[in-house]
C-alpha cells in the first residue's frame, strides 16, 4: 500500500500536468522491483482575476463625430481556463460632468470595443475619463479595472466673435481722430475671440474695405487701427472701415466689423457729417418690405370691400326696378255698346284689364282687350240668373246648359 502526497502548493497556471513514475522494491537479496507510470492532471480553480494589458488607456476622437463611431478596444487576459477564463467588459458608473459616462459611450460586453453614443462638442467637453471593468465567468467571479481617457479633438466649427466695437442696429458709432494726430495715432482696437483651440483660434486682422487705405492700417495680430501718415485738409471727414477677422483653421472662418471714423477737431463738425448716415441697409430693406406688404394687403381689402358694396347696390337697384309700382292713376276705357250687366262693386262695367310692366322702364301701361269675337257672357237677372252668350248688338247667340260648358266659354 502506498500514498502519493504533495510536497508543495500546486499551480495549474505554472504546471498543469505531471508524469509520475512509481517504483516498488522489496528488501530481498537480490532485491526485486516493479515500475508503474502515473499521469496527473491539475484541475483549474478560479484563482486569477482578469488582467488588462494596460492600466490606463488614452484615445482621441474628433468633435462633431457621428454617433456609433468605434474609438478603440480594451483587452484583458485571464490565465485560468474554461469558464473561469471567459471575460466580460462593463462600464463602471463614472460621472463625466453632470452626466454619466454611459450616456456618452458604450462598450461591447464580449469584445471590449468602445463606441460613441452621441456627437461630442469640444467647446462643451474636452475629455472623458471613466473606468472599465473586466470580469471572468468563475464562481465567485473575479474582476479588475482600467482607466480610459478619451480626448476630444477640436475642429474649426466656430467663427470668430467680435467683442469690440459692438455692432448695434440703427445707431451710429464713430471714432474721432483729430486732424493734428501724429503718425501712428491709435484710433481704436478691434477685439475678437474664437472659442476653438489651437491654430483654429489664431486670429488675423485685415482691411476688407476702406475709404482711404493710405491713411489707416490694422495690426495683423492685435487688431489695432492706427494712422500711417499725417492727416491733411484734403482728407474726408467721414471715413468708413471694414475689418475682417479670420481664424487659422481649415477651412478658415471669418467675421467682419464696420467702423466709422471721423477726422475732425470739433464735435459739431462730426455731427454734421454723420447725420446723413443711414442705418443698416439690410434692416431698411426688411422694414421697407414689410411696409409695402402691409400697404398691399390694406389696398386689396379696400378694393374687395368696394366691389362687394357696389355689387350689393346694383343688385338691390335691379330688384327695385323689377317690382316697381307706379303711382299714375288708371283710367279705365269702356268700349262702345258694351252692356253693363252683372257688374258689382266699385267697377260697374264687366270688362277685362291686362297690365304690362317692363323691367327697364319706370312706366306702367295697361292694355284693354275686348272680348274674343265680340262675344261676351252676361247674367240675365230677369231670367233667374240665366247665363247667355250675346254679341256686340246684344243678339243672343246661345245659352250654356252646363257648368262645364260655361267654364269652356270663360276660358276661351
Amino acid at each position: 500500500m502506498y500514498s502519493l502526497v504533495t510536497k508543495v502548493r500546486l499551480d495549474r497556471e505554472s504546471i498543469s500536468n505531471y508524469d509520475i513514475i512509481l517504483t516498488a522494491t522489496d528488501l530481498g537479496q537480490p532485491p526485486l522491483s516493479t515500475v508503474t507510470n502515473l499521469w496527473l492532471k491539475v484541475s483549474d480553480v478560479n484563482d486569477n482575476a482578469p488582467v488588462f494589458d494596460r492600466a490606463t488607456y488614452s484615445a482621441y476622437v474628433a468633435e462633431n463625430n457621428s454617433p456609433g463611431t468605434s474609438i478603440f478596444r480594451v483587452k484583458a487576459m485571464d490565465p485560468d481556463s474554461g469558464q473561469n477564463a471567459r471575460i466580460s467588459y462593463f462600464l463602471t458608473e463614472t460621472r463625466v460632468g453632470e452626466a454619466l459616462a454611459s450616456s456618452y459611450i458604450s462598450i461591447g460586453t464580449g469584445t471590449g470595443v468602445i463606441t460613441t453614443l452621441r456627437s461630442f462638442d469640444y467647446e462643451q467637453i474636452k475629455q472623458l475619463s471613466f473606468t472599465v471593468s473586466a470580469q471572468d465567468g468563475g464562481s465567485p467571479p473575479l474582476s479588475s479595472n482600467a482607466t480610459v481617457n478619451i480626448h476630444v479633438q477640436d475642429q474649426n466649427d466656430n467663427a470668430p466673435q467680435i467683442l469690440y466695437p459692438l455692432q448695434t442696429s440703427g445707431s451710429i458709432l464713430a471714432e474721432i481722430v483729430p486732424r493734428s494726430a501724429d503718425v501712428g495715432y491709435l484710433v481704436t482696437k478691434v477685439v475678437a475671440v474664437d472659442v476653438d483651440s489651437g491654430q483654429n483660434a489664431w486670429l488675423t486682422y485685415k482691411f476688407q474695405k476702406a475709404t482711404d487705405r493710405a491713411l489707416f492700417e490694422v495690426g495683423t495680430q492685435n487688431g489695432e487701427i492706427k494712422t500711417i501718415r499725417q492727416i491733411t485738409d484734403k482728407d474726408a471727414v467721414k471715413q468708413k472701415l471694414t475689418v475682417v477677422v479670420e481664424d487659422n483653421g481649415q477651412p478658415s472662418r471669418s467675421a467682419t466689423v464696420n467702423l466709422n471714423v471721423a477726422v475732425a477737431d470739433s464735435f459739431p463738425e462730426v455731427l454734421s457729417e454723420f447725420t446723413d448716415l443711414t442705418p443698416d441697409k439690410e434692416y431698411n430693406d426688411n422694414l421697407t418690405f414689410f411696409l409695402v406688404l402691409a400697404l398691399a394687403v390694406v389696398s386689396f381689402l379696400f378694393v374687395t370691400s368696394l366691389v362687394v358694396i357696389i355689387s350689393v347696390k346694383i343688385y338691390r337697384w335691379r330688384q327695385s326696378n323689377t317690382y316697381y309700382q307706379s303711382n299714375l292713376p288708371v283710367i279705365p276705357y269702356y268700349p262702345p255698346h258694351f252692356p253693363d250687366n252683372g257688374g258689382a262693386g266699385t267697377l260697374h262695367r264687366v270688362y277685362n284689364y291686362d297690365m304690362y310692366k317692363t323691367t327697364d322702364s319706370r312706366k306702367s301701361d295697361y292694355k284693354f282687350t275686348g272680348p274674343c269675337g265680340q262675344n261676351v257672357l252676361i247674367v240675365d237677372p230677369s231670367a233667374s240668373g240665366t247665363i247667355r252668350r250675346v254679341d256686340s248688338e246684344k243678339n243672343i247667340l246661345d245659352e250654356p246648359d252646363s257648368p262645364l260648358e260655361v267654364r269652356r266659354y270663360l276660358m276661351t
